[in-house]
């Protein structure tokens, strides 16, 4: 996945007025990014032990995405952007990790 794949879906999340189920899917979503980041670090033992915490972030994560989605289409809101990320958890988790990473830099 690129920043041709992620952008689009970042600016659709980015124009909801939905902004507290925004901002709770975006703390998530940096939350996550340094969970996933810090895994490089982590031991064999000590991911073992993180696993399950990771997994429950993981899922919340996914949660408060979907959640979005279905208030911005309740809201009349263009919700192509969900469709379009899928189901992968891996490309959500990617996208967890886009959504961190331009949120820091935009913030210079």
């Amino acid at each position: 996945m690129n920043e041709q794949f992620f952008l689009p879906v970042f600016q659709a999340v980015e124009s909801t007025g939905l902004t507290k189920l925004k901002t709770g899917f975006y703390k998530l979503a940096i939350r996550y990014a340094v969970t996933r980041a810090d895994w490089n670090f982590l031991s064999v033992e000590e991911k073992m032990e993180s696993n399950d915490a990771r997994t429950r972030l993981h899922n919340a994560l996914i949660d408060s995405l979907n959640i979005l989605a279905r208030n911005m289409n309740k809201a009349g809101e263009p919700v192509e952007w969900r469709r379009i990320l899928g189901d992968d958890r891996k490309v959500i988790g990617d996208f967890a990790c886009y959504v961190s990473a331009w949120l820091g830099i935009r913030q210079r």
